[in-house]
């Protein structure tokens, strides 16, 4: 795999700005992300790259508490997503794995154990979640392409500063335990089906992660 090396000098931090993902059946998958509530977090484009398996990201939403988790699960299932693991307790908190049905992996989270409030239909924070064969080169490599580092524990996860108007914060993870915290195999082939944006220049990062320009955002539709 080809790798462009992003050496452009920047002014100003740079950051995730977009994400694309690249879906077999465009008007499916809108009305699919209209249901389960995230439309304003993903752009979609229609794509038939091959891709196989274990796509190497996952998208997270963190909320506020249990039932909110349980009401997004339930309205991804409801509209066509498969559970791969069913919100439950676990040590940081209470969450659970849907996969859409154009093979988007979903995490919803929360790291309250009791609900506080009844269930809403916000979202706290979204995380692209990259899983990467060497968290510490393709941080750096990421530094170099202007992103700032927000956390960072050594070799095991890096997380990047969201930028202003960019609605989803960019964090890396070992492909291998992101695929086993997902609950399925680490195998996987062809296009990861996402484009992410939000620096001058078009690039691809060490994992075949693609970049491109940031588009500027559609007119609203009447």
């Amino acid at each position: 795999m080809t790798t462009t090396t992003h050496t452009a000098a920047h002014t100003s931090p740079a950051s995730l700005a977009s994400v694309t993902l690249e879906v077999a059946d465009l008007e499916a998958a809108r009305r699919f992300y209209g249901a389960f509530g995230v439309e304003a977090y993903v752009r979609l484009r229609a794509s038939d790259a091959h891709s196989t398996g274990f796509r190497g990201f996952t998208l997270g939403l963190t909320v506020s508490g249990p039932a909110t988790v349980d009401g997004f699960v339930a309205a991804a299932v409801d509209a066509g997503a498969a559970v791969l693991k069913p919100a439950a307790k676990s040590l940081w908190g209470y969450g659970g794995v849907v996969q859409a049905p154009d093979g988007t992996i979903w995490k919803i989270a929360t790291s309250a154990r009791k609900d506080t409030g009844p269930a809403t239909r916000e979202i706290d924070e979204v995380v692209l979640l990259i899983g990467v064969e060497d968290v510490k080169a393709t941080r750096q490599f990421y530094v170099g392409c202007g992103l700032t580092v927000a956390k960072s524990f050594g070799g095991k996860y890096a997380e990047f500063a969201a930028g202003e108007s960019g609605p989803v914060k960019l964090a890396l993870y070992k492909r291998r335990a992101l695929a086993k915290d997902l609950g399925v195999p680490a195998d996987g082939t062809g296009s990861h089906r996402i484009v992410l944006g939000g620096t001058p220049d078009a690039f691809t990062d060490p994992d075949g992660f693609a970049w491109e320009a940031p588009e500027p955002p559609a007119p609203a539709q009447s």
